[in-house]
């Protein structure tokens, strides 16, 4: 039953943004929170870690630990699988996957229709609903707001409010992004923004952009789009000082000198929930609901460029094994780290998915390392460097994690049977590895 003297609210999916969303929500004066994640065998382990007061998440996230354990500890903030208790939630956030799929890589909205027919069936007259996760522009108004009429029995912008305001967080940040980030709010009317606004107020310390809802979709996905496309460019440059010879980090330092320059870091692959999957949710949204046709290639010869890199990876691994007249078939190849991101436990989408499969086509044995992830079905993982580096061939650095900074490559010279390492992170210095005895290659490093 709704509270007079509370702001009940509701957060639908229990990820990296859910969770700290509505933790931050929770710890605020007169909120009280619930949120919502379906008990699954992959995911239903949630709900009990989160009531417990405990976060899910194996990475370094900066105050969330303590925030969930003070939130719980306090009686604001509980997560259950039960979705009737939208019938006492004033505001509903919903934050579930939106992944693409198939080769014109279409918007899969099975979660977020699923979601929207229960938001629908339970909320009441008055009820905020704001769509957090990252969708093609116009999809809020064209497939999430006629479920929430349909099964509601109420319209838009009269009988409820609908919003769309998009997340802009990254694992080991979460916290810091939310509070400190300037927040996008877009709404089907003015008041549908303007009660998004202040729901956010509560938590956004820094400035609140109010817009209309097509527009604060396509910013989402626009801006991780142009980060793609940067990265794409520092990836591709990195292959062109391969092929001359030189150090795509010296020259990245010697542009970055002028100050509004801002070439970005080049590396194995891009991971991660968002920029593999929102070039095409911007193209599925122009396509389907723009005003007359257009095909972005810009952003598309970018992903081309990024999704090629595991494979220029390979390429390296091939040729460092042939120069010690070793084939990939009867190679170990250990690889470091699997998360997309360093000092996480984010699988969503890595490079090290597309690399073990890529490894695996040519025959090789291939083990992994990572300090933060637990389960990663593509290859066999340890937590034990020691044990995976045990005789391999080559190793690879696909993820930035901290520890691999600190290599004893003595001790790893000495575990492997040929002493390889590819760098896809710009980890470790050539000259350091060559003393210790290595055959080194690096992206980026000619």
């Amino acid at each position: 039953m709704k509270r007079a003297d509370l702001t009940m609210i509701s957060v639908i999916g229990m990820g990296y943004v859910g969770i700290p969303v509505a933790a931050l929500l929770a710890d605020q004066e007169g909120v009280d929170v619930t949120g919502i994640q379906r008990r699954s065998q992959r995911s239903g382990w949630k709900i009990d870690t989160l009531n417990a007061g405990r976060s899910p998440f194996e990475g370094n996230e900066p105050g969330l630990d303590d925030l969930i354990r003070r939130v719980v500890q306090r009686g604001s903030l509980r997560v259950t699988d039960d979705f009737s208790v939208i019938e006492d939630m004033n505001i509903v956030l919903i934050d579930v996957q939106t992944p693409t799929d198939g080769a014109d890589h279409t918007p899969r909205y099975l979660a977020l229709k699923e979601v929207s027919r229960q938001v629908g069936t339970y909320m009441s007259k008055g009820t905020l609903v704001v769509i957090e996760s990252t969708v093609a522009p116009g999809t809020t108004q064209f497939v999430v707001q006629p479920i929430l009429e349909r099964k509601s029995g109420l319209k838009a912008g009269r009988d409820f409010y609908l919003a769309y305001s998009y997340e802009r967080v990254m694992p080991g940040r979460l916290l810091d992004y939310i509070i400190n980030l300037p927040r996008i709010v877009g709404g089907v009317n003015k008041k549908s923004r303007d009660k998004a606004v202040e729901m956010y107020k509560k938590i956004v310390k820094a400035k609140i952009l109010p817009t209309d809802i097509v527009t604060a979709e396509a910013s989402k996905t626009i801006e991780n789009a142009y980060r793609d496309v940067n990265i794409a460019f520092a990836n591709e440059m990195a292959m062109v000082c391969e092929s001359l010879g030189i150090n795509v980090y010296e020259v990245r330092e010697l542009i970055n000198s002028r100050a509004e320059r801002h070439m970005h870091m080049p590396g194995i692959g891009v991971g991660g929930h968002c920029l593999p999957k929102d070039t095409w949710l911007l193209n599925y949204g122009v396509k389907k609901y723009g005003r007359f046709p257009i095909d972005p290639e810009f952003v598309q010869v970018a992903r081309k460029i990024n999704n090629f890199m595991p494979i220029r990876a390979t390429e390296m691994i091939k040729d460092a094994l042939s120069s010690r007249k070793i084939s990939l078939r009867d190679a170990k190849v250990a690889l470091l780290g699997v998360a997309y991101l360093e000092d996480s436990d984010d699988v969503r989408n890595t490079p090290a998915y597309d690399l073990v499969r890529e490894l695996e086509t040519f025959g090789a044995e291939v083990v992994a390392h990572d300090p933060y992830v637990h389960t990663f079905p593509e290859a066999e993982l340890s937590n034990d460097l020691d044990h995976v580096v045990k005789r391999a061939d080559c190793i690879v650095i696909c993820t930035k994690h901290k520890p691999y900074f600190k290599l004893n490559l003595n001790r790893v010279k000495s575990l492997m049977r040929t002493p390889i390492i590819v760098d896809g992170r710009n980890v470790l210095d050539r000259a350091k590895a060559e003393k210790a005895g290595f055959l080194y290659k690096g992206i980026g490093k000619g």
